[in-house]
């Protein structure tokens, strides 16, 4: 007898085929990658270790770097072919040495590949640097994403057991077009706490308003580093100048520029000194023909929506620098937003391979990684040509010629 249509199982989605050797190749390549890592080989080593932090790592690289990748079940079928044994010097890893790999494996170690990677990295294509800035400031925008966790990942909190999230916390170069610093946290993660961490001598910081905080203010000029931070519209100031403005300043958008003491008069003894604040008038910027984007309520039940003129109220303590400079160092920091769509939407993070803290510190740590590689190959920020370029030299339809005349290609627009 036939069971009922309630009862009957709706056949799933058909597996996908183990990942085969014609589709990895481009693993020449692949030893510049090998040679960085190899001094976290040694690390949690035992007698009895089959995959090490480097071999670990490479395959995190190739996962990123292939499409053809997209789960932890296809980075063990592509551990297994002898062309990426070859490459990374390593054997067939099982799913369970994958999972213990990125909970035993110390994340802070890729964090300092980063770093050394980013000593080294420079697009030529960021923005350049305001003529009267110092030139001694790193100019560095910081802010932080979420990065959607499923509901069993207990240790990402955010809204509630069905909504989990991670942060990730982001500095950014914005003359030098990279990723400098990060780190990983739970959706509810403090941004203000993560920052005043970071905090260190000669930097820039420019920074959104959810940064607002005067005491955060002191703690960065106590650090012997500036800041150019946007305020809430209804923030408290008392003015004690009106500063002249020239007609470039006009030309920016400038309304006024004013030294002010910031907060009420009860508060403003926790400020060492009076502040300069700059009040910029912007137009949002024509839509390509396409229609505006229609309003919204936010998660948190506020209502959202982009007008076409509005207002920026930006602090900030360098009294010499012209107030259009200033205007120009808050856009730039939009550059941000642009590198974190690059990070989610096309590096593939809308899927995490790995579910504890520390492997998903692990994933954006070799995420970053790849986009310093990138930039260090090309000179360029990257952009989603050149990743697929590279996709196609790893899946084996680029020749190496092909792709290093690519990157040749992105560098003779330099000169």
């Amino acid at each position: 007898m036939d069971k009922p249509n309630s009862e009957r199982k709706k056949p799933g989605p058909k597996p996908k085929p183990p990942v085969q050797e014609k589709d990895i190749a481009g693993l020449k390549y692949f030893q510049l990658i090998r040679d960085l890592l190899e001094p976290l080989h040694t690390h949690a080593d035992c007698h009895n270790r089959n995959l090490h932090y480097d071999q670990f790592a490479g395959l995190i690289l190739l996962y990123l770097l292939n499409p053809v990748l997209t789960s932890q079940r296809s980075i063990q079928n592509a551990s297994g072919l002898r062309n990426v044994q070859k490459a990374l010097g390593g054997k067939r890893a099982s799913l369970g040495s994958l999972s213990e790999a990125s909970r035993v494996f110390d994340p802070d170690l890729l964090h300092h590949v980063v770093q050394e990677l980013a000593g080294r990295a420079e697009a030529f294509d960021a923005h350049p640097r305001p003529d009267a800035l110092a030139k001694e400031l790193d100019v560095l925008a910081v802010d932080s994403t979420l990065l959607r966790a499923l509901p069993r990942m207990l240790w990402a909190l955010w809204l509630g057991k069905e909504h989990r999230a991670a942060k990730m916390h982001l500095a950014f170069d914005i003359l030098r077009g990279i990723p400098r610093d990060a780190t990983v946290t739970d959706g509810n993660g403090n941004e203000k706490k993560v920052m005043r961490d970071w905090l260190a001598a000669d930097k820039l910081y420019v920074l959104d308003s959810g940064y607002a905080q005067y005491a955060l203010l002191e703690e960065i000029r106590k650090a012997g580093s500036s800041f150019v931070m946007r305020l809430h519209d209804n923030a408290a100031y008392q003015v004690e100048e009106e500063r002249e403005l020239s007609e470039a300043d006009r030309q920016a958008g400038v309304l006024f520029d004013r030294i002010v003491g910031l907060g009420a008069k009860a508060g403003q003894k926790e400020l060492s000194h009076p502040f300069r604040l700059v009040k910029v008038h912007l137009k949002s910027p024509p839509q390509r023909g396409l229609a505006r984007r229609p309003s919204r309520v936010s998660r948190k039940k506020t209502f959202r929506h982009r007008p076409q003129d509005y207002d920026l109220l930006l602090v900030t303590d360098l009294m010499d620098l012209p107030a259009e400079e200033i205007s120009l160092l808050y856009r730039y920091r939009w550059t941000i937003e642009l590198f974190f769509r690059w990070f989610k939407c096309v590096l593939r993070f809308e899927h995490l391979i790995f579910e504890s803290h520390n492997g998903l510190c692990i994933q954006v740590y070799c995420a970053l990684i790849v986009s310093l590689l990138i930039t260090l190959w090309t000179g360029r920020k990257p952009t989603k040509r050149t990743l697929e370029m590279i996709q196609l030299y790893f899946q084996g339809w680029a020749e190496l010629d092909e792709l290093e005349a690519h990157f040749q290609s992105l560098k003779k627009i330099e000169t």
